[in-house]
């Protein structure tokens, strides 16, 4: 693992801790992921967060408060209003106000937000397949598991 790492960064030493190896390694192979990722997602006008709030809605099923949203996003997104507001501009999101507690605003997905998704459903699942598909069943649950136990310390109150 580091030794591929290593020669494809041009490292004339060998990494100073397994840790290093490892950890240059995730940061590496992420760049990548998100690379490939950006790309198809810029062919359809948005930005990776951006597509983050419209899955998590569309999962949902159901208008959700803001912060509803940003508890469930994949990366941290300080400036979620700010992410909404352009979602809004775009017409690809709208905010509706809940009639039981005025203070409450529910983000709500818009058809048009609905028909990009459903275009990029396709061309997603077909690159996380080319991106996992040197690995079997057993080595993605594997990696799935070794994820959580390196982000479990990170996210802990």
């Amino acid at each position: 693992m580091s030794d591929e790492l290593g020669r494809r960064i041009g490292k004339r030493e060998p990494f100073g801790t397994r840790e290093e190896a490892a950890m240059l390694n995730l940061v590496r192979t992420a760049d990548r992921v998100q690379g490939h990722a950006g790309r198809l997602l810029r062919d359809h006008g948005l930005t990776a967060a951006q597509y983050n709030v419209l899955r998590i809605l569309r999962g949902l099923g159901a208008p959700t408060p803001i912060l509803g949203i940003a508890d469930r996003m994949l990366t941290e997104t300080p400036g979620i209003t700010g992410l909404i507001d352009r979602l809004e501009k775009l017409e690809l999101v709208h905010r509706q106000r809940c009639d039981e507690d005025r203070r409450i605003i529910y983000v709500v997905i818009a058809p048009r937000a609905e028909a990009i998704l459903k275009e990029l459903d396709g061309p997603l699942k077909e690159l996380q397949s080319r991106i996992c598909s040197g690995l079997t069943p057993a080595e993605l649950a594997t990696l799935g598991r070794l994820l959580d136990k390196i982000r479990e310390p990170l996210e802990a109150p």
